[in-house]
């Protein structure tokens, strides 16, 4: 059966801004000898196979090689606690590249995968600030980049393979604490994006 979403999105990771795996489509290492990464993500409306995951959230956390585009990536699902269990499966098997789409290109990358933790997720986009809390593993706020005497946010265009969208705004992150499946870290001041979805498959 099809299915689609659509939503928004937003990121931080351990990269200087701006992300130079986000920039270079994962051709360039990233700033650090390991990249660690949040996504979160919010379901505006959706349904996979006839399930309705609209108003749901969920976050993927992963420590990948530096240049990414090698593979081997670490990745844990941080899954809102709202969602029944009929949810939670359609939604990891879109996110997790196993329905196609978007993630299906990032599936190939993925080396292990450390679970799926159930959590309290309250996410907020608010005009250039984009926040979020996962029960006690994520506290994390962006913001969007807007250049003194700009009338809008700083944007990157032509990115290939990011599942999320081809074009981000660039952000920076003002709170970051993230702890998770072994993977901790605390990326304030450091590269963050922002940009809505649209997936179907």
């Amino acid at each position: 059966m099809a299915w689609h979403l659509e939503g928004s999105y937003f990121e931080n990771c351990n990269c200087e801004v701006a992300c130079r795996c986000a920039v270079s489509s994962f051709a360039l290492p990233a700033t650090n000898e390991r990249c660690q990464f949040l996504f979160a993500f919010h379901v505006t409306s959706g349904d996979i196979d006839g399930v309705d995951v609209g108003g749901l959230s969920l976050g993927i956390l992963g420590d990948t090689p530096g240049k990414m585009a090698d593979g081997g990536w670490r990745v844990g699902v941080l899954m809102d606690e709202k969602a029944s269990d009929e949810q939670a499966q359609a939604l990891a098997a879109v996110f997790g590249g196993q329905k196609g789409g978007p993630m299906g290109g990032v599936a190939p990358l993925i080396g292990e995968m450390l679970g799926m933790e159930r959590a309290s997720i309250d996410y907020a986009d608010e005009g250039s600030r984009h926040r979020v809390t996962m029960g006690d593993f994520v506290d994390l706020e962006v913001e969007d980049f807007v250049p003194e005497g700009a009338t809008k946010a700083t944007q990157l265009t032509g990115v290939v393979h990011h599942p999320a969208n081809s074009t981000f705004t660039v952000s920076q992150a003002t709170r970051s604490s993230v702890s998770a499946f072994g993977i901790d870290f605390s990326a304030e001041g450091k590269s963050g994006f922002s940009a809505p979805f649209s997936w179907a498959g």
